[in-house]
């Protein structure tokens, strides 16, 4: 099966609907999977109370099953995201006014609904067949499964993507860009071309989320508010962050339910967030203990960084700590882009995954390529 046309420089859109489950971010980009990125445009799509709903269903499924097997709410809830996802494309091209025909590729994450590296599977939900023949663009999606089944992690994959953006900012070495989805995870960039190290550190947004909605019904704690009333417990705070897993040295991924609120029932419903942003904040400070050196400066990507409870938390643990905003980057966009970035790097045979990012043995390549003509799909002729 042949490519789409890979010379110079690619126009790719990115998709991505992280495990906070709030929506779909959409982004355009043009790259050549390298050093060369310019951002051209982006969108949010909010999903709607029932889409989240169904999602959570789908994704409490996943979680009691032993691997990914048909599911008839899981499947429902798979065509449902990818129609949704084709219609985020039809909207940021509406917006940035690009040609259909100038797009090379679209790079389609789909929704993490499990996470299970340590059982060899990883699980993301999204029809890359039909998102290609719906939208007239080939799709590579599917990027983690390579990983997981070359004895990776499966996560974080947006280093690649860090790390160009570090490169060509010219920031003083080494730096971390922390990222503060459902979960967080950060990169750190030394001076060295291998110099990368990337993990999950622990719940970001997740919990804080699952505390509003369950107590509040609100989908999140906007800018911090709710938590900035209330006193952290700090009993409780040590009791969550004594678990072995802080120690454990990376590779190392996170499932958005592998921690719960649980510890923090009986609290008010502001101590409670206060508690829970502050384990966060401790989680990213732990983080530091597997770092060669520490970095320079942090920068903050993601929903989390609009919080601003838990920005001060993390400055008062880490120091320097700033929205990657400040650097002319759209901070809510940068996963998205991310995958764009990541689908032009499989169609050319580029590695995706590091043995610093995910600890796969060799730098790796990862996606799989549909095309739009019949939704078939192959990984890419990479070479």
């Amino acid at each position: 099966m042949g490519n789409p046309t890979i010379a110079g420089t690619t126009i790719a859109v990115g998709l991505m609907s992280g495990t906070s489950a709030d929506g779909i971010d959409a982004a355009l980009i043009e790259t050549d999977g390298e050093g060369a990125v310019t951002p051209l445009g982006y969108i949010e799509q909010p999903y709607t109370d029932e889409t989240r709903a169904r999602i959570r269903a789908a994704t409490h499924a996943a979680l009691a099953l032993e691997q990914p097997q048909p599911h008839a709410v899981i499947d429902a809830v798979a065509q449902e995201l990818t129609l949704l996802h084709a219609e985020a494309v039809e909207a940021l091209l509406a917006k940035v006014d690009v040609p259909r025909d100038a797009i090379g590729v679209i790079g389609f994450h789909g929704q993490t609904i499990a996470h299970r590296p340590d059982q060899g599977w990883t699980w993301q939900i999204g029809d890359g067949g039909l998102l290609a023949a719906k939208t007239g663009i080939p799709v590579v999606h599917d990027f983690r499964t390579a990983d997981v089944a070359a004895g990776g992690q499966g996560a974080p994959l947006i280093p690649v993507y860090h790390r160009a953006l570090v490169l060509a900012a010219g920031l003083p070495l080494p730096v971390a860009i922390l990222n503060l989805g459902g979960v967080g995870n950060v990169t750190w960039i030394g001076e060295g071309e291998a110099d990368m190290l990337a993990f999950d550190t622990g719940p970001a947004n997740g919990l804080i989320d699952d505390w509003m909605l369950a107590h509040l019904g609100h989908v999140m704690d906007a800018g911090g508010t709710t938590a900035a009333r209330g006193r952290v417990h700090e009993d409780i705070l040590a009791a969550m962050c004594d678990k072995p897993w802080f120690n454990l040295a990376p590779p190392k991924s996170l499932d958005r339910h592998d921690f719960s609120t649980a510890p923090c029932e009986g609290l008010s419903v502001e101590d409670g967030a206060a508690t829970l942003t502050a384990f966060t904040a401790e989680t990213v400070r732990l983080a530091l203990q597997h770092m060669p050196v520490p970095p320079r400066q942090w920068f903050v990507a993601g929903g989390g960084r609009h919080n601003a409870t838990l920005m001060r938390m993390l400055a008062e643990r880490l120091g320097d700590v700033r929205s990657v905003d400040v650097l002319g980057w759209n901070g809510d966009a940068v996963e998205a882009e991310g995958f764009a970035y990541m689908a032009v790097r499989s169609l050319r045979g580029l590695p995706i995954s590091f043995p610093g990012t995910t600890g796969v043995a060799t730098p790796l390549t990862g996606g799989v390529l549909c095309q739009p003509a019949g939704g078939l799909c192959a990984k890419p002729d990479q070479g």
